[in-house]
């Protein structure tokens, strides 16, 4: 589930710089998160290594934010592009 959690977080991250999939992109992300700690607090049950779900965790959590700071800008953008 690590990994799984690291590829959905990457994916996501990369569809939130676009425009119109930065919306969709938030629910892989959030899925990627909820891997990531379901998975890292299984391995800290069994004490093994859970590098993988802590990397899923970080990269689903800056595409969250990512995404949210990308939808701002745009709006900012077309909020002043609507002025003139």
């Amino acid at each position: 589930m690590g990994v799984a959690s690291m590829v959905i977080g990457i994916i996501a991250a990369l569809l939130g710089f676009v425009p119109l999939c930065n919306y969709f992109a938030v629910i892989p992300a959030i899925v990627g998160l909820i891997l990531g700690i379901v998975d890292a607090s299984t391995k800290s049950k069994q004490n093994q290594p859970k590098g993988m779900a802590v990397a899923g965790i970080v990269l689903n959590a800056v595409a969250i934010l990512l995404i949210i700071v990308w939808t701002a800008f745009i709006a900012a953008a077309g909020s002043a592009a609507s002025s003139f």
